[in-house]
C-alpha cells in the first residue's frame, strides 16, 4: 500500500467513513470512479483520496476544473494538439490526458462538459488512446478517470444535455458525498484543521456557544464556505472565538424568526387571506433556498425537501424562473 502520511482527510462522521471503506475496497481496481455531491463538499479532495490510496499513488495526479476551461480551447487542452493544428499552434502540445499517463485524472464539474466533445472522452475512455488536434497517429494511454458531478447526471442524459452511454462508463463506482449539514460530527475537526491552517501561532479556541452554533448552521456552501469564514475569523481573533466573532448568519439560530423577518408583509397585512400567506411564505423559502445554493435548482429543491419537478413547477407558479 502507498505511503499515505503526507495526506489526511478529515473524515469524524460515519458517512464519511463509510466512504473511506468504500474507497480502500477499489483501492487496487482501475475502475472509473463519479463523485457526487453539492459544489464545496470536499469532492476533490475525496479525488486525490482515492489516487493516494490506489497502486497509482507515485504516479501524476491530474486535476481538471472543466468550468474554468474555455469552450474552444477544451478539446486541446485535454488530448493536446501538433504544431500548426490551428493558427497559434506554434508547436506541438502535450493534453492533460497525456500528462496524467501511468496515472489518474480528475474532471471535476463533468456535468458542464460540452455535448459536442462527449463522444471524443467515451471514445478515449473505450480505446484508451488519444489522438491530438490536428494529429494522424493515435497515442495510447493508461489513465484511471474519475469524475465529480454537482447535479444529477441521470437528469442530464433524460434532457438530452449528457450522453447515457458516457455516464455508464463514467458511472462504475458511484460515490455520493453528503452535504456538510448531514455529517456535522465533522465540523469541530475541520474547523481546527483550518485554525491550524490559517492560524498555526494564535492557539485560537472556540467558545462552546460558538460552536454549537457553527454545528447548528446548516453550511449552504458546504465545507469551502466554512474554511473561508474560519479564515476570516482568525484575521481578527486573539484568544478564543466568541458567538458575537461569528457572521450574523450563523448568530441567527433560530430559522422561523428568519422567515418571518424575510415574510414580514405576510404577517402584517390584515387583507391577506390564508392561500396568499401561504404563497408568500412558499416564495420566500424558494428565494431563500436558491440564495443559499448559489442558484442550483437541484439543490434547493433537496434542501426543501421537495422533488426537482415539483420545484420547477412552483417557479413557474410564483414567475421564478429569471430568479
Amino acid at each position: 500500500m502507498p505511503d499515505q502520511t503526507q495526506f489526511k482527510l478529515i473524515a469524524h462522521s460515519e458517512s464519511m467513513h463509510d466512504i473511506l471503506k468504500r474507497i480502500d475496497t477499489i483501492s487496487d481496481s482501475d475502475s472509473s470512479v463519479l463523485l457526487i455531491g453539492e459544489t464545496g463538499v470536499g469532492k476533490e479532495m475525496v479525488a486525490e483520496y482515492v489516487h493516494r490510496t490506489s497502486s497509482r499513488a507515485d504516479q501524476p495526479f491530474v486535476k481538471v476544473g472543466l468550468a474554468a476551461l474555455p469552450p474552444d480551447l477544451l478539446e486541446s487542452e485535454l488530448f493536446g494538439h501538433e504544431k500548426g493544428a490551428f493558427t497559434s499552434a506554434s508547436s506541438e502540445k502535450k493534453g492533460l490526458f497525456e500528462l496524467a499517463n501511468f496515472g489518474s485524472i480528475f474532471l471535476d464539474d463533468i456535468d458542464d462538459f460540452p455535448i459536442n466533445l462527449q463522444s471524443k472522452l467515451l471514445r478515449v475512455l473505450e480505446s484508451s488512446e488519444i489522438m491530438r488536434v490536428g494529429g494522424m497517429k493515435p497515442i495510447p494511454i493508461d489513465v484511471r478517470l474519475i469524475t465529480a458531478a454537482k447535479i444529477d447526471l441521470r437528469e442530464m442524459c433524460n434532457r438530452g444535455l449528457f450522453r447515457s452511454d458516457l455516464y455508464y462508463r463514467i458511472n462504475v463506482v458511484p460515490i455520493t458525498i453528503p452535504p456538510l449539514r448531514e455529517r456535522s460530527d465533522d465540523i469541530p475537526q475541520l474547523i481546527q484543521h483550518f485554525l491550524d491552517r490559517f492560524a498555526p501561532n494564535k492557539q485560537l479556541q472556540v467558545s462552546k456557544n460558538a460552536m454549537e452554533a457553527l454545528i447548528r448552521y446548516p453550511w449552504p456552501g458546504n465545507i469551502r464556505e466554512l474554511r473561508n469564514i474560519i479564515q476570516r475569523i482568525t484575521l481578527f481573533a486573539n484568544s478564543e472565538i466568541t458567538e458575537s466573532d461569528l457572521p450574523d448568519e450563523i448568530q441567527s439560530d433560530n430559522p422561523i424568526e428568519t422567515l418571518l423577518k424575510a415574510c414580514h408583509r405576510c404577517f402584517n397585512e390584515d387583507n391577506m387571506t390564508f392561500e396568499q400567506v401561504v404563497s408568500c411564505l412558499e416564495v420566500n423559502l424558494i428565494r431563500q433556498a436558491l440564495q443559499q445554493a448559489n442558484g442550483n435548482r437541484s439543490q434547493a429543491a433537496r434542501q426543501l425537501k421537495m422533488s426537482l419537478s415539483t420545484f420547477r413547477d412552483k417557479l413557474k407558479k410564483y414567475n421564478l424562473e429569471s430568479e
